[in-house]
């Protein structure tokens, strides 16, 4: 379904990327774990192509690519293959709910009005929002404004979404509903590649979860062996920081 070979990333002098490797099965929920700053979402940004990579190879469902040499009419196609779901929502502001919907469909798809705006509603109901959808994205809430971005996501029938970091940016009170929208999307069968902060939400979620640090995987596995049975001491060392931040907090 999407492999990576020797990935390779770097900003100026600094390498983000040194070399990752990756297999995802269809159908697949994968969350990449790790400190900040580690290259997570930069995975995320590779397989769109939102940013460049030095080099490696890629195979996203039917196609693979160099990217030493890929071409516009690859980028395209990557890109209408995939979907993302973005930190700060990334709405277009003068566009209804409906409309924010619609938009790809339309422009990228070149599906009619009507079809669009029929999925549009499909989607929005399921994800809580369809009695929402002549309101701008400046009368809603965060989490609101969330929910329509993954119906948005799905509008387009990509093959992969791609999740990144979608609850950072909203009030502690509005997080649960958003990754509840989550969870059901995953159940759908979509194959899905998740960036969080939220250990919890990962462990249930996903059937691999990725470990990175300074631009390397460092370990992957099945929650159960990440979380509980991990081998790897800087994985243990990681999560037993990130639990105990959560205990101190819960205080």
């Amino acid at each position: 379904m999407l492999e990576f070979k020797n990935l390779k990333l770097s900003f100026g002098d600094k390498e983000v990327l040194k070399g990752v490797d990756l297999n995802v099965n269809k159908g697949d929920v994968v969350t990449f774990i790790g400190p900040s700053g580690t290259g997570k979402t930069t995975i995320l940004k590779c397989v769109n192509y939102l940013v460049e990579p030095n080099e490696g190879n890629m195979h996203l469902a039917d196609m693979s690519v160099d990217f030493k040499k890929i071409n516009k009419k690859e980028i395209l196609s990557l890109r209408r293959k995939t979907a993302m779901v973005f930190q700060q929502f990334n709405l277009f502001k003068n566009k209804t709910v409906v409309e924010n919907v619609m938009d790809a469909q339309i422009v990228v798809h070149n599906k009619s009005k009507s079809e669009a705006y029929e999925k549009s509603m499909e989607l929005l109901d399921k994800v809580g929002m369809c009695d929402k959808e002549n309101e701008y994205p400046s009368k809603l809430s965060g989490g609101q404004q969330q929910r329509v971005s993954i119906a948005r996501a799905l509008a387009v029938n990509p093959e992969i979404v791609l999740f990144d970091e979608p609850t950072s940016a909203l009030d502690p009170e509005l997080v649960n509903d958003v990754l509840s929208v989550i969870e059901k999307v995953a159940k759908t069968g979509v194959t899905i590649l998740l960036v969080t902060h939220e250990m919890d939400f990962a462990r249930k979620i996903s059937n691999k979860v990725v470990f990175m640090e300074n631009g390397y995987v460092v370990e992957e596995g099945s929650p159960e062996q990440i979380f509980e049975k991990s081998l790897n001491e800087r994985t243990k060392q990681f999560l037993s920081k990130f639990y105990l931040k959560e205990a101190v907090s819960a205080k």
